[in-house]
């Protein structure tokens, strides 16, 4: 995400939550949060410190990893996870690319089940 142009709030990560300035790049964290569930992403809006933005619109998303890790993703996933994030940010008003994003989300969740010893 840093390296597509969006500031990491603390900087980094320290643990497993992250907090993302969106509207930086001219998105607000509602419009995020709504562009990146249609990609079948799972964010929430969220107030960056000195937040000019009401928290109901937020200038801010934050972003958890427990969920893909319990899936199996590594370090090295996460990468493609940044660029998916990215490119659904890129244009979150455009439906199609939006599908195009959900698609390849679908497509890496298949690779990582939630519960591969129930797999067929």
């Amino acid at each position: 995400l840093s390296d597509a142009g969006f500031r990491l709030v603390s900087g980094g990560t320290d643990n497993h939550l992250m907090l993302v300035d969106v509207f930086s790049r001219g998105i607000t964290g509602k419009v995020a949060e709504a562009a990146l569930g249609k990609a079948g992403i799972t964010v929430n809006k969220n107030a960056i410190p000195f937040d000019q933005n009401p928290p109901m619109v937020a200038s801010g998303i934050r972003i958890g990893t427990p969920a893909i890790t319990s899936r199996g993703l590594k370090e090295a996933d996460m990468d493609a996870v940044g660029e998916l994030i990215a490119r659904a940010l890129a244009t979150p008003d455009n439906d199609g690319a939006l599908a195009t994003v959900r698609e390849e989300v679908e497509r890496l969740c298949r690779k990582f089940p939630l519960y591969p010893d129930l797999q067929a």
